[in-house]
């Protein structure tokens, strides 16, 4: 199985980044961006990134801005989203003579995204979610992602993949489902994500089993919530959760962070894996 991390905090350069997951011995970084500097003007320099990787014998995938809002009722807002996805598509295509050097050929080069709730607005006696009350516009703006998606991508092995935070919306899953009959799509399970909100998103992901392609592993607890832990920190049964990423054939980030978590989890998975 392969294993990868995610630009650390702690890490105010890629090199630092290219520097721990080498010594680490992991395979790949998750490129994340919602840091200054993974923004497009600096991911578009794929010169710089290819060669960076390559004197590493590493590769990359990529994790989109969580503010991301395709289906936001601004277009002048949903247009630069989908220009961002756009351009963030071109350098993947870029990036994939990596993945066919350093990872599995079988597994496709991840775009992760998060979905966006979008607004609420406050009534006395409850919340009431704007794109549930306007859902054929929002599910209009996801038709318009998704037939872009496929143009942009067309036949390279590129995936982009939805990931669970903190439990899906009705409305999300609806649009999920829509994504998912795309080849284009498929899913990420962060499993931290997924315990600290009680595993409410299982039964949905589980539902869609055979479109997991990618994890986000780290540890958590539910009560008090929490994720991002160390493997064995926290209260995740982690080789199950290990066991339906391997069936699947999907990789895995250990999404610590910190540097010590993660190097705390890289020797959990070497004990894991030599203990099987």
């Amino acid at each position: 199985m392969q294993y990868g991390m995610p630009t650390l905090i702690e890490n105010n350069s890629l090199a630092e980044n290219i520097s721990l997951c080498k010594e680490l011995g992991l395979n790949f970084i998750e490129l994340n961006m919602n840091f200054p500097e993974y923004q497009l003007n600096e991911l578009e320099k794929t010169d710089s990134l290819l060669k960076a990787a390559d004197s590493a014998g590493i590769y990359y995938t990529i994790h989109l801005d969580e503010n991301m809002n395709n289906a936001d009722f601004n277009e002048l807002v949903a247009n630069a989203y989908l220009e961002t996805t756009r351009r963030t598509i071109e350098v993947a295509k870029k990036l994939l003579v990596l993945r066919d050097k350093y990872g599995d050929p079988t597994q496709p080069l991840i775009i992760n995204m998060h979905m966006n709730h979008g607004i609420h607005i406050t009534l006395p006696d409850r919340w009431v979610q704007m794109y549930d009350r306007d859902s054929e516009i929002y599910m209009k703006a996801f038709e318009k992602f998704r037939s872009s998606c496929e143009e942009w991508i067309a036949d390279k092995d590129i995936l982009i993949t939805i990931e669970n935070t903190d439990g899906f919306r009705e409305y999300e899953k609806r649009a999920i489902d829509f994504l998912l009959e795309s080849d284009k799509f498929g899913l990420t399970w962060d499993i931290g994500h997924s315990k600290a909100v009680g595993e409410i998103d299982i039964p949905f992901i589980m539902s869609n089993s055979g479109r997991l392609r990618h994890f986000h592993i780290h540890d958590g607890t539910e009560a008090p919530p929490k994720n991002h832990l160390a493997l064995g920190d926290g209260d995740i049964n982690l080789k199950e959760r290990l066991d339906v990423a391997r069936e699947y054939n999907c990789r895995c980030v250990l999404e610590t962070k910190t540097i010590e978590a993660l190097k705390a989890s890289v020797l959990w998975i070497k004990r894991f894996e030599g203990g099987k």
